[in-house]
């Protein structure tokens, strides 16, 4: 394929671009950068660590961008987020210990709770004065949260409510602040009140006394060392009927009165337990933002490390050659590349989503698709950024296997991101719900069965709704047909076309095996089980397109022609390498012929080539303080002494095997 060669671009254009609406908040992130060497350091030193971190994040106010003026924030809640993602540059213990602390504590208190709990915790929040926890996961119950088996049971005679673990299945686990520092906890529990249950709801309950003891009645365990994310002390919490006043209730949603009415504006347990955690999103869109920015950090080291390592020697000059000049090294990292720009800008649109919409005017169908597109954005951005992790640790060679260089912390850390903050394969099938239309007004139903009674009642069908830049994306769509052979393959509205085209005939065939279920003698739920790898494909098929859509939206708003130029073609590898994993489906479906098919990989390869030269500034553009890139082999000594390095091995001094650096493949 002949692609014209684009001129070199100034990395701080694209870095404008990259950094968008809340550039300042990004900028002020990177003023005040911190060492990310803690690869040394005990569990018990890197506690006490991030601990001081997080009291020194507080005296900068750091936590105040997101929390409400009236209690000394700034109420800019897209500012709040960006500045979660802002820490995923650096230790990733940090960026949890955070969130922990100010997003699912300290959310949950400004969002759960009522003025008489914001008067009183959420400046003492913010300052850590309060450190919490967010007492949610049970052993036995993860992502079946409405059926948590911690109860609370409101005594009228004594005002106050019991709070209690019946069963070990019950205790709360993996909980972040536990172990060391906690002393509330936001405790979600099975609300009984006037002799009836009323579902799960949230309430304030002491964990420890002032003097760091256990609470009455609460019992602590530590939960040990873990693969990764070791400066945050989880632990598991068990309650031996524990008393905690009527106001400890977190009531925006429902409240008990001291005899024991219970009253909520919310119709039905499942739809209020939704309603709540709806409003916690939030989290689940940061933890997507810092996953994209250790996503970052990994790429420009194997970047920064593949343009000046060499290995073997090039047959017509004698020279070795730089690993990022070989086809298979760039096919590695470059396509990754490509998917980390395309999901930063998504996650760019769904954080002003957030932000704008947070208000009264945002109706029950804003919030439930904003919800659904953070499910499917957390979900891809998570898989997408421990692959990634991989591939730069696998790029780097042996030097990418060194604590030093960062590479096998970050993956570590990165891994449980796949599964908290929502299991990334439950929330796709939550992303395939709310693309069923009929099926958004149920989707407080979470969970198998609730899908399986809903489509045996009802006639299923589908909807694709666009997500960014409308008349844009509607014009480049309507100029192309996805099956013309003689459209050019770096054609926008044919990769738009193509996307849409997948999603659309995936959702209709769905429906159609979900229809199923409403057959006489059908069982529901062994219509929706068989189904399931379907659902996960129609999220994931969905989630690209809102994904590309977001890409093309941002190339064309670029002010500058150069960055422009260049985004285009990483959004051409973007799309291209997408197709190439899934020609599987494209050929099965006739959506393209087999040369056409080929011509994909020949494009993937070739775009590869095209993009090598921008590769330093790609990852440049990421504007990463050294101090939290953190690598040797990207900075430094290490990294100045592979670009001094003789071209030809027969001019180098004697490597020395034993010198105690191991000599990287």
């Amino acid at each position: 394929m002949d692609i014209p060669a684009t001129p070199p671009v100034a990395a701080a254009a694209l870095t404008d671009l990259l950094d968008g609406r809340w550039s300042h908040v990004r900028r002020a992130a990177r003023a005040r950068v911190a060492s990310t060497a803690t690869h040394d350091l005990t569990t018990e030193e890197h506690r006490a660590h991030v601990l001081a971190e997080l009291r020194a994040l507080a005296a900068a106010g750091y936590p105040g961008l997101g929390f409400p003026k009236r209690y000394g924030g700034e109420g800019d809640l897209g500012g709040s987020i960006t500045s979660f993602e802002m820490l995923g540059f650096g230790d990733l213990s940090l960026m949890v210990k955070a969130g922990v602390q100010w997003g699912l504590f300290g959310g949950a208190v400004e969002l759960l709770g009522t003025e008489r709990h914001h008067e009183r915790y959420l400046r003492a929040i913010m300052d850590v004065d309060v450190p919490g926890c967010f007492a949610m996961t049970e052993t036995g119950h993860g992502s079946d949260v409405q059926h948590l088996g911690t109860t609370a049971t409101y005594d009228p005679t004594a005002a106050q409510f019991v709070v209690h673990t019946p069963h070990e299945g019950a205790r709360k686990d993996y909980i972040g602040n536990a172990a060391r520092d906690g002393r509330l906890a936001v405790v979600f529990a099975q609300l009984v009140a006037g002799g009836r249950g009323h579902g799960v709801h949230a309430l304030l309950v002491p964990i420890r006394d002032e003097a760091g003891a256990p609470a009455r009645g609460v019992r602590i365990e530590d939960c040990g060392r873990k693969a990764g994310l070791n400066g945050v002390d989880n632990g598991r919490l068990w309650f031996d009927q524990v008393r905690v006043p009527r106001e400890a209730l977190l009531n925006q949603f429902g409240d008990v009165a001291p005899d024991g009415t219970y009253t909520s504006a919310v119709d039905g347990d499942a739809k209020r337990f939704f309603t709540m955690l709806g409003t916690l999103v939030r989290g689940r869109i940061s933890i997507a933002g810092a996953a994209g920015s250790a996503t970052k950090n990994a790429l420009t080291i194997a970047v920064r490390y593949g343009t000046v390592r060499r290995q073997f020697d090039h047959p017509d000059t004698g020279a070795e050659v730089v690993l990022l000049d070989y086809l298979a090294h760039q096919r590695k990292l470059l396509p990754a590349l490509a998917t980390t720009y395309a999901l930063h800008f998504a996650q760019e649109e769904l954080v002003t989503a957030l932000h704008d919409g947070q208000g009264a005017e945002s109706d029950d169908r804003s919030r439930r698709e904003l919800e659904s597109r953070a499910a499917g954005l957390k979900a891809l951005g998570t898989w997408h950024a421990v692959r990634t992790a991989q591939t730069c640790r696998e790029a780097c060679g042996g030097a990418g296997y060194l604590a030093e260089n960062r590479l096998p912390q970050i993956r570590a850390d990165l891994d449980v991101f796949t599964t908290f903050e929502g299991d990334n394969t439950v929330l796709l099938q939550l992303v395939a719900k709310g693309l069923l239309t009929g099926y958004q007004q149920h989707l407080h139903e979470l969970g198998s069965l609730g899908m399986a009674r809903f489509i045996a009642d009802q006639l299923v069908e589908t909807v694709i709704e666009r997500t960014a830049a409308r008349s844009l994306i509607e014009r480049l769509v309507n100029a192309v047909t996805p099956q013309d052979e003689e459209t050019d393959l770096l054609d926008r509205g044919w990769h738009l076309r193509l996307f849409e085209d997948r999603e659309r005939h995936v959702l209709d065939t769905l429906a159609r095996r979900l229809r199923r279920a409403g057959e006489p003698d059908a069982d529901p739920f062994t219509v929706f089980n068989d189904a399931q790898d379907h659902v996960l494909r129609a999220a994931r098929v969905h989630v690209d397109r809102i994904v590309l859509e977001a890409f093309v939206a941002a190339v064309d708003r670029c002010p500058d022609e150069g960055a422009a130029a260049v985004l285009g073609r990483v959004c051409d590898l973007y799309v291209l390498a997408n197709v190439e994993a899934d020609l599987d489906w494209f050929l099965g479906h006739g959506r393209l012929t087999t040369a056409r098919a080929k011509a994909v990989t020949g494009a993937v390869n070739d775009l590869c080539g095209h993009l090598r030269p921008h590769a330093a500034t790609l990852v440049d553009a990421f504007a990463i303080p050294n101090a939290l890139v953190g690598a040797p082999i990207a900075l430094g000594a290490e990294h100045d002494r592979q670009i001094a390095a003789p071209a030809h091995p027969a001019a180098a001094p004697p490597r020395k095997e034993d010198s105690g650096k191991p000599v990287a493949p």
